[in-house]
């Protein structure tokens, strides 16, 4: 049994051929024909580009995600010691009133 290898096309050609679809009249299955790609590819990239459009993505950056990550993980840290910080509180006055 041979697997076939995926293909993998640069950005650039993907980016080309979704900005050829959309701007054609054209159906999509033609325009990946004469583009020598399958017609669910083009479909797949089309949604792909049309979602991080909808969500105001910048094609390829993550880094506003990185962000938020990185501020979360701050913010989770400092919670862990507030809540930490709460229970030593709690467990102190629990054993002064019981005295």
């Amino acid at each position: 049994m041979d697997q076939e290898k995926a293909k993998t096309y640069k950005p650039e050609f993907r980016d080309f051929s979704v900005k050829m679809a959309i701007g054609s009249d054209k159906p999509i299955a033609e325009t990946a024909r004469d583009l020598g790609i399958s017609a669910n590819t083009l479909h797949t990239w089309i949604s792909k580009y049309s979602l991080a459009k909808l969500v105001g993505n910048t094609a390829g950056t993550d880094d506003h995600l990185y962000e938020e990550i990185k501020r979360l993980q701050k913010e989770n840290a400092l919670l862990t010691k507030e809540r930490d910080l709460l229970r030593k509180a709690a467990a102190y006055f629990e054993g002064v009133l019981s005295i």
